[in-house]
């Protein structure tokens, strides 16, 4: 009896240290950022749509008068619309729509459980839905690490997605996270067994094999939708971009900043951040 205590301890431990990981970085994440278009005197219009499975999800429409080219903005996880409202006035100022939401689970939308890319898939969908009803031809995406994930799992399954924009989408889930875990001081040792163990959990808690939507499994499923990649070459939740990159089919271009580390391209070079993304979407939206 004793012998097999000991046995199952460390097990069991591993486990609850799994579930834990799991409940804390699918758990709901609250609205920490309150920022408005108005901060920009930009018109807006604070909307609402659903998901295919019911859920209501916040979103802010930034309507350009004339146009039917809209970008719709996807954010980091942890994040909401508000953290990335001062990405919309530079994409107005070209001529496009904008549309933000806060995705499931996040800010002021419904949900309680995160799930990486794998049914936010069905937000972009919803939110693209939505543009379309109001008469919007040409769409792109502009996803931002968390944000990045959704939009490449996305677009294989949209139509309605005429380009994408990912800066700093992880390669795999399990890199990701084996990086966030290390930034938690967690041994480099444990962090891949760690981050395998936690997607595992996550998986059995969804009903669905998460292993299944990373990044480099689907990118290559875009095609024939344009996908422009921006890279920090010291992102340490994609050290791995090479085979990102190479999974990816054409058409595909990327932008590889030295010493540049995760989703920093608009704050070190801003100027020429909006140039190259406004430039992208001029040519394929």
């Amino acid at each position: 009896m004793n012998a097999r205590f000991w046995l199952l301890l460390p097990i069991g431990l591993i486990l609850v240290v799994g579930l834990v990981t799991s409940i804390y970085l699918t758990n709901r994440q609250p609205r920490t950022s309150f920022h408005s278009p108005a901060e920009y005197s930009l018109e807006f219009e604070e909307t609402t749509f659903k998901t295919k499975d019911g859920l209501l999800l916040q979103g802010c429409w930034i309507p350009a008068p004339g146009s039917d080219r809209a970008v719709i903005i996807l954010h980091g996880h942890g994040g909401s619309l508000d953290w990335d409202i001062h990405r919309a006035p530079a994409l107005h100022a070209a001529g496009f729509n904008v549309f933000l939401f806060d995705f499931r689970a996040h800010g002021r939308s419904q949900g309680h459980l995160a799930t990486f890319g794998y049914l936010e898939r069905q937000d972009v969908q919803g939110a693209v839905e939505l543009l379309t009803d109001r008469g919007m031809k040409r769409i792109g995406l502009l996803g931002f690490s968390y944000g990045g994930i959704a939009s490449m799992l996305a677009a294989p399954i949209c139509a309605d997605i005429h380009a994408v924009v990912t800066d700093g989408g992880p390669t795999r889930l399990r890199t990701a996270l084996a990086a966030r875990a290390i930034e938690l001081q967690v041994p480099h040792w444990l962090a891949d067994p760690l981050a395998w163990l936690t997607i595992a959990i996550s998986s059995l808690r969804l009903g669905e094999n998460l292993f299944l939507y990373e990044p480099v499994r689907w990118v290559g499923k875009i095609t024939p939708c344009p996908i422009f990649f921006i890279h920090g070459e010291r992102d340490q939740y994609c050290p791995d971009f090479d085979e990102l990159y190479a999974a990816a089919s054409e058409p595909k271009e990327a932008w590889r900043l030295d010493g540049v580390g995760h989703t920093k391209a608009s704050e070190v070079s801003p100027e020429e951040f909006y140039r190259r993304v406004i430039s992208f979407y001029n040519k394929n939206l």
